[in-house]
């Protein structure tokens, strides 16, 4: 499974304007680690996103693409409409990207 993640807006949007896309392979994770995300991308999936109200015009966005035997699957949600099982995925990409 390969996961991708995108993070758009902001305050400091202009900041990360080329800000390239994080790349995660599972196949380079050893197998606890692949398998807690596997179950956290599981869940976010489950869980349909919640309806942004628009006020928090400053809010990022955060794109996370799924890739699992050929298949893409696109998840989106902002700081201002996030579900728990995304948060928590996001939570854990960005624990995973931060220790690189």
């Amino acid at each position: 499974m390969k996961v991708t993640l995108e993070t758009y807006g902001g305050l400091a949007a202009a900041a990360d304007f080329r800000r390239r896309p994080q790349v995660l392979d599972t196949v380079d994770l050893p197998e606890g680690p692949a398998t807690e995300l596997a179950r956290l991308v599981a869940a976010a999936v489950a869980m349909p996103a919640e309806a942004d109200t628009g006020r928090a015009r400053d809010a990022r966005s955060y794109r996370i693409t799924v890739e699992e035997d050929g298949r893409p699957t696109l998840l989106e949600q902002s700081d201002s409409a996030m579900t728990p099982a995304f948060a928590a995925l996001l939570t854990w990409l960005r624990r995973h990207f931060a220790g690189q």
